[in-house]
């Protein structure tokens, strides 16, 4: 895999008919979210999808046409509800078939003349490369920059982490970005909009977020900025300097990196 690639953004699609009832919580989303924090990097986009085949393969038809970097949690099982493997086979154009590196792995952990039930869980499409799986050694696969892995979190984060450090670590940027939030007291929206519209405008790489709270009887305004460290810091002195200057009474938030 070329490593001077540079994806438009990262994605999740967390797939489920379990989910969308009710019947589990997911915890991908803020785990994902952890993960790529620690590197720097950041999501931009999740998709929350069930079982059913043709939505999952138009959606995965879609974002293969992207140049995002997609992690799908969930589907890749034996079952027949498990049908992330066909859909993104059938997405991409190409059929599932037993994977060689994927039938080693099962014949290590679980020994030769596997049943072809467990076999099914390394049919992948044709073309994609596997990821290691940790616990069970039944990996998950790569399709383009599509990576799927089990719906199993002690299986699905590790594999995720082991595919940021191992294919997309000349991406990494630890350190490189930070958020710094403040609080403006007694100050609505409407009042605080033409100020964030300047700063929006002068900042364009930031993500700049306005929050109200209504703390009964008083409303507060939670301001956050999110990006590059330097630029932060700067939108952050003006920003502040801008509050005084309309004699708003504000107070630092927290600071992440």
């Amino acid at each position: 895999m070329p490593t001077d690639f540079q994806p438009d953004g990262f994605g999740a699609v967390i797939i489920g008919d379990e989910l969308l009832s009710g019947k589990r919580q997911d915890r991908h989303l803020a785990r994902v979210i952890e993960l790529l924090d620690a590197r720097g990097l950041e999501l931009a986009w999740v998709r929350y999808l069930g079982d059913d085949p043709e939505r999952l393969t138009r959606s995965f038809r879609e974002t293969l046409g992207t140049n995002d970097v997609v992690f799908s949690f969930g589907g890749i099982g034996g079952t027949p509800d498990d049908r992330t493997r066909q859909c993104a086979a059938e997405a991409a154009g190409v059929t599932v078939e037993a994977h060689p590196e994927g039938l080693r792995e099962l014949e290590a952990q679980f020994g030769p003349g596997g049943s072809p039930q467990r076999i099914r869980m390394v049919e992948f499409p044709q073309g994609a490369r596997i990821i290691p799986n940790p616990v069970n050694r039944i990996p998950g696969f790569s399709l383009r920059h599509h990576h799927f892995v089990p719906g199993f979190p002690n299986m699905a984060w590790p594999m995720i982490e082991w595919v940021l450090d191992h294919l997309y670590a000349h991406l990494h940027a630890r350190g490189s970005r930070t958020e710094t939030t403040m609080t403006v007291f007694d100050v609505r929206e409407s009042e605080m909009t033409p100020t964030l519209e300047v700063f929006t405008e002068r900042f364009p790489t930031l993500k700049i977020s306005c929050l109200p709270r209504w703390c009964p009887p008083n409303f507060e305004l939670e301001l956050g900025l999110r990006g590059p460290v330097a630029e932060v810091a700067q939108a952050a002195r003006e920003l502040q300097q801008a509050l005084d200057e309309k004699g708003w009474r504000w107070e630092l938030g927290r600071n992440t990196g």
